[in-house]
């Protein structure tokens, strides 16, 4: 008999214990409750959502924003705002003290109109505006064994009729067989999401590489490809009228990049508009509006982060390949840049 009372005191011992839930010190955990969530979305256009959650018994919430993005509120109180127009799942998790979850999902429609941010349509003759662009400078081969040496000379870099002109030129400098202009708008301006427009009408030549791009503005302390690196526009004279449009970090450098091509015919004899469209979830490549690229992007990539706009003329290189011998020079011409946010 009294192995039977043990047996049946065991077996409800056992019952009690995978009953109820336990924290890591053995006692009981207690979830929070009553979780509630409510999203105000601001009428302005701007994208702006303000959230409210509570719950009893809860010491922190999680935001999963629907987007890729995540925040921690103490509070319950959250504010995030959208980079793109869309219907997007809302998880908020509340957390207890003893760790114990609870969840709640919503949906949130916002709309978003994008307004011109910053600009430069390149109307002042002379040297480019020096609140806007500076300059890198130099040659060696940029890491691409590449033949020309950037420099600010007028020659090189100028704006006149109304567009911004960079050239390469065929002559011996400082070691280097070219010149030409690299801009940068480093420390100057830096953006994190929105749509970039760049009119451009492009060099032709075999040799040539005009691009226009955008680097991670952490490049000194998280070098290439970990910082990223956002190819708006490449085109190479060996291709003439191809345009590439890439991205490049981590698992993607160099010849690995991700990206894609599109052809234009009048490259070279026309301005064309190229585009990019970034946002915390898709970065969409194109050419006079037209999509060729999308990218999905995630909170896994550096394309989250603030990023600065170079634009360059460079010659040969390991892209390009040899450059023409009869190629004197060659010139990028840039009507204007403009960034809506």
């Amino acid at each position: 008999m009294k192995h039977l009372n043990y047996l049946l005191l065991l077996l409800a011992l056992v019952f009690t214990s995978c009953s109820k839930k336990t924290s890591a010190d053995g006692g009981a955990k207690t979830p929070p409750t009553n979780l509630n969530v409510q999203a105000a979305v601001s009428t302005d256009n701007s994208g702006n959502v303000t959230f409210t959650a509570t719950a009893t018994n809860a010491a922190s919430y999680g935001y999963d924003f629907g987007d890729g993005n995540y925040q921690t509120s103490a509070t319950g109180a959250a504010t995030y705002k959208y980079s793109a127009p869309g219907t997007y799942k809302v998880t908020v998790t509340a957390t207890s003290s003893d760790g114990s979850t609870a969840s709640k999902a919503m949906e949130v429609t916002v709309n978003v109109v994008l307004k011109l941010a910053w600009a430069d349509e390149f109307n002042t003759d002379g040297a480019p505006d020096p609140a806007r662009w500076g300059y890198d400078l130099g040659g060696g081969g940029w890491g691409n064994s590449e033949l020309e040496y950037y420099t600010s000379r007028p020659d090189n870099v100028t704006i006149s009729g109304g567009t911004l002109k960079i050239t390469a030129k065929k002559e011996d400098y400082s070691g280097s067989t070219y010149t030409s202009a690299r801009l940068v708008s480093k420390d100057k301006y830096n953006l994190k999401y929105g749509k970039v427009e760049i009119r451009a009408k492009l060099p032709s030549g075999v040799g040539t590489w005009p691009a226009l791009w955008m680097l991670g503005s952490n490049y000194a302390t998280t070098p290439w490809p970990a910082c990223g690196e956002i190819d708006i526009m490449e085109h190479v004279g060996k291709d003439q009228n191809k345009i590439y449009s890439t991205l490049h970090y981590p698992g993607h450098s160099g010849a690995n990049g991700n990206g894609s091509t599109t052809v234009i015919p009048t490259a070279s004899t026309e301005f064309h508009r190229y585009g990019v469209e970034w946002s915390s979830a898709v970065i969409r490549f194109s050419v006079d509006d037209v999509p060729f690229f999308t990218f999905a992007n995630s909170s896994s990539t550096p394309f989250n982060a603030n990023f600065f706009f170079i634009f360059n003329m460079a010659m040969g290189g390991n892209f390009a390949g040899p450059v023409d011998p009869a190629i004197t020079s060659a010139t990028m011409e840039v009507d204007y840049i403009r960034v809506y946010q």
